[in-house]
């Protein structure tokens, strides 16, 4: 079986989204939902370059005017959403420090006075870029209590950035993660790329050595996926032996960071320390986004606005976020209604692509029923070795291949929706 069909990092996935018709109000959507311990989730779509394997919602070079006017915007959404407790928070994107620091600022204005987030005192992430992890942006971060700073690194060695279709220098990339030390944030995440174009297991060695240096709390290694309308996917050539590259290159990965005494925390994710106090799978529900970017999870409504991936229609998408009247930010505007089964379903693949495995106590307080008797075809992932008995929690085998058993759970609901997705 390919071990990398796709990355599940959220269930459905944003293809299955259509729009919600009638669209319903946030205070409908928002009415008996538990609102004691929300996620937020803030998305700033710019970037100062378009990776060419990124397929996230995000511009390039975004205008200063145009980023004013999106900080507007944001406020004006953040009034017409529903509040609650918030327990958790995230800004990302994109690159949240595009924005210059008085923006940021702004930025943390509307997540604290708007939406009552209470910064410094939770657990706080933000995404941030070599390029743009400047000792004045960072001073803000800190101000604000920011717990975790994840920064894109993806290699340390310029030619194979410049393969990923990133032009980035080492030397900056050093002086960022200096940066960032010298701020104070508490916990460090770096992510590196495998299997990018002309690496091997000696320069893929290297990148996690300079990564080693660091001694980061967190590394997420992610294989490189070349998607539809992505810088890569205009140009790639495909490689009969890439599969068993990228999969020998994630277990060398994986033994040196097991090795350096990071514990696995899913496929991507390796922590060292104690726990976290924050599970960034987003696998429960309650979590508000803002931003045209964002998504937000209620228990039977996942809703956003719309995706796009190629610049044109990410530009069409922000531009009408941006030029909407208030009061129609007060509405979900593209969704997916989880049924019982989906919500089960949910649970079920987020919990079993992390290392704990699924809590099956919790299932059964939270749905009345048994993982066993719901997915029956578990049984079949400890017939092939990937799963322990019980099929609850994945082998160290079952967890190399989560870009396949992700993919294989979807339901036949969700993939006839994803497959009908039109790419843009």
């Amino acid at each position: 079986m390919n071990p990398y069909q796709g990355y599940l990092y959220a269930y459905p996935h944003k293809t299955s989204y259509r729009r919600l018709d009638p669209r319903p109000t946030l205070a409908e959507v928002w009415r008996d939902e538990p609102r004691d311990a929300l996620f937020l989730y803030t998305h700033i779509p710019f970037c100062e370059m378009r990776c060419g394997f990124c397929n996230l919602f995000t511009r390039a070079n975004a205008p200063a005017a145009q980023v004013t006017a999106y900080l507007r915007k944001l406020r004006e959404q953040a009034e017409r959403t529903p509040g609650g407790t918030i327990a958790q928070a995230a800004l990302g994107g994109g690159t949240p420090t595009y924005l210059e620091a008085d923006e940021l600022a702004e930025l943390f204005d509307i997540v604290t006075g708007t939406m009552g987030a209470r910064l410094p005192g939770i657990p706080l992430s933000v995404e941030t870029s070599p390029a743009t992890a400047t000792p004045e942006r960072l001073a803000v971060l800190a101000a604000y209590g920011t717990t975790r700073i994840s920064i894109g690194v993806q290699s340390f060695l310029d030619a194979e950035a410049h393969a990923a279709g990133r032009p980035q220098r080492r030397a900056d990339v050093e002086r960022a993660l200096g940066a960032i030390r010298d701020a104070g944030i508490p916990a460090l995440n770096l992510d590196l790329i495998y299997g990018i174009d002309g690496q091997t297991a000696e320069t893929w060695q290297r990148s996690l050595d300079a990564a080693m240096a660091w001694r980061p709390e967190e590394v997420f290694l992610y294989p490189l996926y070349v998607r539809p309308l992505t810088g890569l996917g205009r140009r790639a050539v495909s490689r009969a032996d890439w599969d068993a590259q990228r999969l020998a290159l994630y277990r060398q990965g994986r033994d040196v960071l097991l090795a350096n005494g990071y514990r696995q925390e899913s496929m991507r994710q390796f922590s060292r320390g104690p726990a976290a106090d924050v599970d960034y799978s987003c696998q429960d529900d309650g979590m508000i986004g803002l931003g045209c970017g964002a998504r937000s999870y209620t228990r039977e409504l996942h809703y956003s606005f719309d995706y796009a991936v190629s610049v044109g229609e990410v530009r069409a998408v922000l531009d009408d976020y941006l030029s909407r009247p208030a009061e129609d930010l007060a509405y979900a505007e593209v969704g997916f209604r989880l049924d019982a089964a989906e919500q089960r379903r949910r649970w079920l693949i987020k919990s079993l692509l992390r290392g704990e495995g699924v809590d099956a106590a919790g299932y059964e307080k939270r749905f009345g029923t048994e993982v066993p008797g719901d997915f029956p075809e578990l049984a079949r992932l400890v017939e092939r070795g990937w799963a322990e008995a019980g099929g609850l929690r994945l082998t160290a085998e079952g967890l190399a291949y989560s870009d396949a058993i992700g993919p294989w759970l979807v339901s036949a609901t969700v993939r006839r929706a994803m497959d009908g997705y039109v790419n843009r």
